[in-house]
This record gives structure tokens, C-alpha cells and sequence, in this order.
């Protein structure tokens, strides 16, 4: 599916995007025995909707997002389901390279995602350093009996890198404290009021690279504000360098 549809999107001449191209929807029917177009598979026929395909395109050119490497990422892998679904009701899944994260929306999200396209691509276009999520595609798997929307965006927290601490913040400190049932999971995803005391003197950043985070956050809170939305939040993940060297030497002292 991805093949077929991020292939037949590059083929096409680059351009500027305009605004008839976020309303697009592109829909290629998959009959389960094949077709002239599609290959055939062992499911029920179904229909596969991209929409945006044009807009999507030009923000993964923004991203520098190789697509081989997009679509090895996607389709040669298995996913893994991640056990911490939103509140909404979507299931998350992430790549086995850490790249990039697939997550199920419902028809009022995906709606919604699709009428703030515009002010989200004008934005990325006179701001790149954004720090609002990167969407790369945005889809729909339809049969006779459902239909499951999902976005692919990318994965902000690779496994890669150690994360001794992550924040999920506000800017508000109402019912702002990590459950206990939470506080149990091996990376904890804590709150403003868990920020504060375990930070009770804040982060020391470069003072360059505080005016430039600083910079971007106004920003991006300026697009949010336009676009009426209220309930977002700040992703923090804290790799301490003294806890990785203490790991470090541990593990060395170990084996």
C-alpha cells in the first residue's frame, strides 16, 4: 500500500503546493485477487485513501526525509505496539528503527487534522524549526466493515539515546502530579508538579539555545492559539550524562 502510493506520488513532477491539494483524496481499491495496479493478497478487498498526498509530499521534502529509507522503515519491518495508548483511544505504533510513529485516529481527530493542514504547512514553511509534530502521511484503511484513519509522524524519543526522565507539560500545576500506577512503569511519563520538585531550579541551557527553544515555542503556541486549540503539551526527555556514566560503570563491572 505504502509502496504503491508513495511511489506514484514521486513520479509526479514537483511543485508548489496550493490550496485545493489539502483537500485532495486520493482512494485505490486492493481486490484481493490483484489488478492492473495492485498486486493481489490474501485479505478481504479493501480500499486505501491518501489524504493530502501532494501537501504530505512536499512536507517530507521540507524534512529531508529520504523516502527508501521511509519505506524500509514502514514496510519491511514489524511494527511494535507501544503500551501507553492515549487518552483519545489510539493505538500507537513505532517503528523497529525508532524512526518514526504510527498512530490510529478517530473521524473527528482526522478531521480536524485535515482542516488545520493549511495553517500547519504555512507555518512550517516560514518556521521550520518547529517543534509541533512532523506528519509524513496521513491515511485510511476501509473495508465493508471498518474503517481505521492513522497518521505517521515522527518518533521524537528513539531508543537509542537513554531516557532517564520524561515530561509530559502544561504549564499548569491543576491535577498536574504522575498516578501511582504510572509512577510503576519503568519510564514514567510525569507531570508539572513531579517537574518542579525533582527540578525545583529549572534546566541550565546554553543561553543561545534557550533564546532559540524559547523562539520556537512562542511560535508554535502563536499556531496553536490561532487555530483555537488548548489542550496540547510539551514532550520533555532528560538524558542525564552523570546517570549514563554510572551505568556505564556498572554494567563494566558486571561482565
Amino acid at each position: 500500500m505504502y509502496e504503491h502510493h508513495i511511489g506514484s506520488i514521486q513520479e509526479q513532477r514537483m511543485r508548489d503546493v496550493l490550496y485545493r491539494d489539502f483537500q485532495t483524496i486520493d482512494t485505490v481499491q486492493f481486490p484481493a485477487p490483484g489488478s492492473n495496479t495492485t498486486p493481489p493478497h490474501t485479505l478481504s478487498d479493501f480500499w486505501f485513501r491518501t489524504y493530502a498526498p501532494i501537501a504530505f509530499r512536499n512536507f517530507r521534502s521540507k524534512y529531508k526525509l529520504d523516502i527508501g529509507d521511509f519505506l524500509n522503515s514502514l514496510c519491511n519491518h514489524e511494527l511494535r505496539e507501544l503500551s501507553n495508548p492515549g487518552k483519545s483511544g489510539s493505538i500507537f505504533y513505532i517503528t523497529q528503527d525508532d524512526e518514526f510513529i504510527i498512530k490510529t485516529v478517530q473521524h473527528r481527530e482526522g478531521e480536524f487534522l485535515r482542516a488545520l493542514l493549511p495553517s500547519y504547512f504555512m507555518n512550517l514553511m516560514q518556521h521550520p524549526p518547529t517543534l509541533l509534530p512532523k506528519y509524513h502521511s496521513f491515511y485510511c484503511y476501509q473495508t465493508s466493515r471498518k474503517n481505521i484513519r492513522f497518521v505517521v509522524m515522527n518518533n521524537l524519543l528513539p531508543s537509542s539515546v537513554r531516557i532517564h526522565d520524561k515530561y509530559d507539560l502544561k504549564g499548569s500545576t491543576y491535577r498536574r502530579r504522575v498516578s501511582d500506577k504510572e509512577l510503576a512503569r519503568d519510564l514514567p511519563t510525569l507531570k508539572d508538579l513531579d517537574f518542579r520538585e525533582r527540578h525545583p531550579d529549572g534546566i541550565w541551557l546554553e543561553a543561545e539555545t534557550y533564546d532559540a527553544l524559547i523562539k520556537t515555542i512562542e511560535q508554535d503556541c502563536l499556531v496553536l492559539e490561532s487555530l483555537q486549540i488548548m489542550d496540547y503539551s510539551l514532550l520533555l526527555g532528560i538524558h542525564n550524562l552523570d546517570q549514563a556514566k554510572r551505568d556505564r560503570k556498572a554494567t563494566a563491572q558486571t561482565s
